[in-house]
C-alpha cells in the first residue's frame, strides 16, 4: 500500500511564491502519512505568462529547493515545472525528486487543441518514465497525455501499477465531463490506478488569470484499474490523500484482460 497525496492548488506567476506554497503543502501531506506528494502541471509558474525567462534546468535553484523540501519530509514530490529547450522553447517537465532520486519527465503530447497551441512555446519530450516507491511502480504523464491510451499501456508494460497525471486543464463546454471520462478510461485501458492532480479553478479564490490559457478547473480524480472513482476533489484548493493498493491493479488486469488480450500494438 502506498499513500499518495494530490495537492490541488492554484499556482501564481512567481516561482518563489509557488515554492512556498509547495513547502506548506508537502508538510501537510507528510503529516497525513503521504509518501508521495503530487502537484499539478505548471506548479512552478502557471500558464498564461512568458515561460522562457522563468524556465530552469532540473539542477537549477528552483528544483533543488523542491528537492530539499522533499528530503526534509522524507517524501517523493512530483511537480510540474518548465525547463529550457535547445531550440529556444521550453519543455513542460515533471520534476520527480526525493527519496534518493532527482529526475524529470517531459510531456510527450502537446496541447495543440481547443484553440490553444502549446507547441508554439513548448518542445515535446519522447521518453517514457517510471519510478518505484515502496515497491509500487509509478508511471508519469501530464495533462493532454491523458487523451492517448497508447502511452498509458506503454507505462503498464514498463511495470507501472499507478500513473500520476499532473494537469492544468482548460475550461470549456464539456471539458469537465471529458476529464472524468478520460481518467477512468485510461485506468481501464492500463489496469493501473490513475491519479489526476489538477490546478484548482482560479475563480474559486478570485485569482485573475489569462482567460485564453488553460489554468485549471479542479476536480482532481483518482480511479482504480476497474475504472471506479476512488476519490475526487471539488473545484477549489484541496488536499486529496489516497491509499494505492497494487493488488487492485493485478486483480483489474486479470479480470478485464485489457492488456493480455491485445491484438494490435
Amino acid at each position: 500500500m502506498l499513500r499518495i497525496a494530490l495537492s490541488q492548488v492554484t499556482s501564481g506567476e512567481d516561482p518563489a511564491g509557488n515554492l512556498e506554497l509547495i513547502r506548506g503543502e508537502v508538510a501537510r501531506a507528510a503529516a497525513e502519512g503521504a509518501r508521495v506528494v503530487v502537484f499539478p502541471e505548471a506548479a512552478m509558474v502557471r500558464f498564461g505568462v512568458k515561460l522562457g525567462p522563468l524556465a530552469e534546468p532540473l539542477d537549477g535553484a528552483w528544483a533543488k529547493s523542491v528537492s530539499a523540501v522533499a528530503d526534509e519530509h522524507g517524501v517523493l514530490v512530483v511537480a510540474g515545472m518548465f525547463t529550457p529547450s535547445d531550440d529556444g522553447r521550453v519543455r513542460n517537465t515533471l520534476l520527480v525528486t526525493g527519496l534518493g532520486r532527482h529526475l524529470g519527465y517531459t510531456k510527450i503530447h502537446l496541447y495543440d487543441a481547443f484553440g490553444f497551441r502549446e507547441s508554439d512555446t513548448v518542445a515535446p519530450g519522447s521518453d517514457v518514465v517510471t519510478t518505484t516507491v515502496d515497491d509500487v511502480t509509478l508511471g508519469l504523464a501530464t495533462c493532454y497525455d491523458v487523451r492517448f491510451p497508447e502511452l498509458f499501456r506503454r507505462l503498464a508494460d514498463e511495470g507501472a501499477e499507478a500513473i500520476v497525471v499532473p494537469t492544468s486543464w482548460g475550461k470549456g463546454e464539456g471539458k469537465r465531463e471529458q476529464w472524468d471520462v478520460l481518467v477512468r478510461a485510461r485506468a481501464l485501458d492500463s489496469g493501473c490506478w490513475v491519479l489526476g492532480c489538477g490546478q484548482a479553478d482560479p475563480a474559486e479564490t478570485g485569482t485573475e488569470v489569462n482567460p485564453k490559457a488553460p489554468t485549471g478547473i479542479g476536480y482532481s480524480t483518482v480511479a482504480d484499474g476497474f475504472g471506479h472513482v476512488r476519490a475526487q476533489a471539488g473545484p477549489g484548493p484541496e488536499l486529496l490523500v489516497v491509499d494505492v493498493d497494487p493488488e487492485v491493479t493485478r486483480k483489474a488486469r486479470a479480470a478485464t484482460g485489457a492488456l493480455a488480450n491485445r491484438r494490435l500494438s
